[in-house]
């Protein structure tokens, strides 16, 4: 499989011979993990359309780029509380393609960009209920039980937590 660093080494190594090879791998990886981040970052919109139960909040994210991306998923998590089946009261986010191995297929391809992220992000928070594996198990029973008092602990939740903040992105640092 011909990825980006490959081809970004094979660039590099016509511009010129290899000096120190640990040195270099280590410069050359985070060269080329920045590169695609630069190129994501400029092509993402910074607010999500929001809709649904969760119009009006706005949520921030923490986003950790490891030093392999692209060959493995960026670890996010939820900064701001939130009553919902796919994300815990701390942050911790259930969506497919944030694993590196899924079940289903659909999970972490060297492919995805961080306009995947934000898109499964967005669909979180608009049409993607998952009753059938919720990481947030009392936030599911609760929908599944009685929507009309779910809907009204989301409004509480985005009223307390999720006002303050004005479309405010963190990709970690």
């Amino acid at each position: 499989m011909l990825t980006l660093a490959s081809k970004l080494k094979r660039d590099d190594g016509l511009k010129g011979s290899r000096t120190s090879a640990t040195a270099s791998d280590s410069t050359r990886r985070v060269s080329v993990r920045d590169k695609l981040l630069v190129k994501e970052v400029a092509a993402l919109e910074a607010n999500l359309p929001y809709e649904g139960y969760y119009q009006g909040g706005e949520f921030q994210f923490e986003t950790e780029v490891p030093d392999a991306y692209n060959m493995v998923p960026p670890r996010v998590k939820c900064l701001t509380r939130i009553w919902r089946p796919n994300i815990t009261e701390t942050g911790e986010i259930c969506l497919s393609l944030l694993r590196e191995h899924s079940i289903d297929g659909t999970g972490w391809a060297p492919t995805r960009t961080l306009k995947d992220v934000v898109w499964g992000l967005n669909s979180l928070f608009t049409d993607l209920l998952n009753f059938d594996d919720p990481l947030n198990i009392e936030a599911a029973g609760h929908h599944l039980r009685d929507k009309e008092d779910f809907r009204s602990k989301v409004d509480d939740y985005i009223s307390v937590d999720a006002t303050v903040m004005k479309g405010q992105v963190d990709w970690g640092g």
